[in-house]
């Protein structure tokens, strides 16, 4: 794959996943709590699904933003990668406790994080390449 290719598939899973962390997330929590929502009860406006909204949205906006120009962004979406995988992992752990009543998890939000983080992973330059388009993308820019 040609960089121009990887560069403009990147960008569209960076909207993609911004949308999603944007405006899904909350009504996933609310239409499927089994799979994306870990407190007990699932309570529609807990303070816990707020606050995971407010957190994931906050990326969505900044995801979405660094999809204009993704090799200004690198840090970005590499926090998001490793981050998704890290979070990915605890969660998949923390799926197994509770006497069974988090296995869905396994089945939704874990392995979502895990495809964003393959996703992007995937379509973002790295090493030399990465330097290289990076310098491109700064000497590209107006004045």
């Amino acid at each position: 794959m040609n960089d121009v290719r990887r560069l403009a598939c990147l960008r569209i899973v960076l909207v993609v996943v911004g949308l999603i962390a944007l405006f899904a997330l909350y009504p996933l929590m609310l239409l499927w709590p089994s799979g994306w929502a870990w407190e007990s009860g699932h309570e529609v406006l807990s303070e816990y699904a707020l606050m995971i909204a407010g957190v994931y949205a906050t990326l969505g906006v900044f995801l979405l933003i660094a999809s204009r120009e993704p090799m200004r962004h690198l840090s970005l979406i590499w926090f998001t990668v490793w981050s998704s995988i890290v979070h990915g992992a605890i969660m998949a752990v923390q799926s197994f406790g509770g006497a069974g009543r988090h296995l869905g998890h396994l089945t939704g939000d874990v392995p979502a994080l895990f495809i964003v983080a393959a996703a992007l992973a995937i379509f973002t330059p790295r090493g030399d390449k990465a330097r290289m388009l990076s310098s491109d993308s700064r000497d590209a820019r107006p004045g």
